[in-house]
């Protein structure tokens, strides 16, 4: 062979063995790099890189009519935190509980309006009663009529708004056995396109229990405009329209014993009207009553004493007052006002902010208060904050009611604030000591 083509072999020969190795060894370091980064991640903290897999939990809620608590809820968000109901699939825009308190409906933006049963405040599970509005429409307040078999609900859909009132079917017992089969609520009546299609703001309830009143529920819903219009929970029958005249309302409510009717609007006073009644138990007329005068900027919220008797109001002015309004009106004598706190809730800044919705507890002597999604309970008698939770919700509460009666927690008997959030959650909270005032 040549020398010079054995050469030019040779050094080919040569340099593809460098190559393999060099290769080989670079391929062999790529690798053992790869190896000592994802190394670690088999050792590293479980609870911080790995999920449990969301399906899971999912159906562990998703059996029967139950919803169970959060897990969350176990550690306790606030000291007077008692449970967490959660399985709405959206906003919970209202709440009501029963006349007994061993029932809890809420109105949801999924469609859907449940009545959970509250057997006891702590249990891990709640079994509830679903309801399903007619397509379209979205429950967005909720109140019972009479007892906790027959519920109305108000409804926004495109059209404007609805109110249906849903009755659970008795069984019948003519022909045979009791019927063990519980049937569904059924619509019992329905009024379309009220308040001229404008959206209903609140919806309450109250028995009509002063003077000649036949202990009916009489139901009011107040319109975003100006009007407000009272219902006969039973049949649904109108029973009268109120005018605040105040260009935009806030709120409207009834007194516990369903003799007044009052409203919180754009301007700084409230309206009071009498709900008068006939011999027979029906409603004769809705009469103008009084005005309360005070304050000095639009008021938010009110809400009646259990007695009827008394009114407290909360204002953009940064105050809360109590009006006495058991007064001879009908001889111009003008409610009083007994009381005036200074709102004691600010800003980063320091500034006084407003209320969004009160609730005073059955006794009177607790005032629930919230912001956003901060909620605070005052002492009725002196004003002073009993206690607060700052981020009572994940996202502001949109509805706060104190159950009227006591209900169980494992042995104790307690009286429970029911909270609603646009986090699609209630939370259940016991009354803080108001000793600690």
């Amino acid at each position: 062979m040549d020398p010079i083509l054995s050469t030019a072999v040779l050094s080919l020969v040569i340099g593809a063995v460098i190559a393999f190795v060099f290769f080989r060894s670079y391929l062999l370091k790529q690798r053992s790099e790869v190896q000592t980064i994802a190394k670690p991640d088999l050792h590293s903290d479980p609870k911080k890189h790995s999920k449990p897999p969301q399906h899971v939990s999912r159906k562990s809620h998703s059996k029967s009519h139950a919803h169970a608590p959060d897990k969350d809820s176990n550690k306790r968000h606030h000291p007077l935190d008692l449970n967490t109901l959660k399985g709405h699939a959206d906003s919970v825009t209202g709440l009501c509980f029963s006349p007994d308190a061993r029932n809890l409906a809420t109105a949801c933006s999924d469609g859907v309006v449940r009545i959970f049963k509250l057997e006891d405040a702590s249990s891990k599970s709640f079994k509830f009663l679903r309801i399903n509005l007619p397509a379209g429409g979205h429950p967005i307040a909720v109140a019972f009529s009479d007892d906790a078999s027959s519920i109305v609900v108000a409804s926004q859909a495109m059209t404007g708004c609805s109110l249906y009132m849903y009755e659970e079917e008795k069984p019948k017992t003519a022909n045979g056995p009791k019927q063990q089969t519980k049937l569904p609520p059924q619509i019992k009546w329905e009024h379309h396109k009220i308040h001229e299609k404008q959206a209903i703001l609140t919806l309450t309830g109250s028995t009509a229990t002063y003077g000649t009143a036949d202990g009916s529920t009489i139901i009011a819903s107040c319109s975003e405009g100006t009007d407000i219009t009272l219902w006969h929970g039973r049949t649904g029958k109108v029973l009268g329209h109120v005018d605040t005249n105040q260009l935009k309302n806030n709120m409207a409510t009834i007194s516990p014993n369903g003799r007044f009717l009052a409203a919180a609007a754009f301007t700084a006073d409230v309206k009071v009207w009498e709900i008068v009644y006939s011999k027979d138990g029906s409603v004769k007329e809705v009469s103008k009553a009084m005005q309360l005068k005070g304050h000095k900027s639009a008021v938010t919220w009110l809400c009646f004493s259990p007695n009827s008797e008394q009114i407290i109001t909360a204002s953009k002015d940064g105050s809360i007052r109590i009006w006495n309004i058991n007064v001879r009106y009908h001889l111009d004598e003008d409610p009083k006002t007994l009381k005036v706190f200074p709102i004691p809730l600010q800003d980063s800044s320091g500034s006084t902010l407003h209320y969004d919705r009160l609730s005073l507890s059955p006794e009177g002597k607790i005032l629930a208060t919230t912001h956003g999604s901060t909620l605070q309970w005052l002492c009725m008698e002196t004003g002073k904050v009993l206690d607060t939770a700052e981020k009572a919700h994940d996202g502001d509460i949109t509805w706060i009611s104190w159950s009227p009666k006591t209900i169980p927690l494992g042995n104790e008997q307690v009286v429970v604030l029911a909270t609603a959030s646009v986090d699609k959650k209630v939370r259940l909270w016991a009354a803080p000591s108001v000793n600690s005032s």
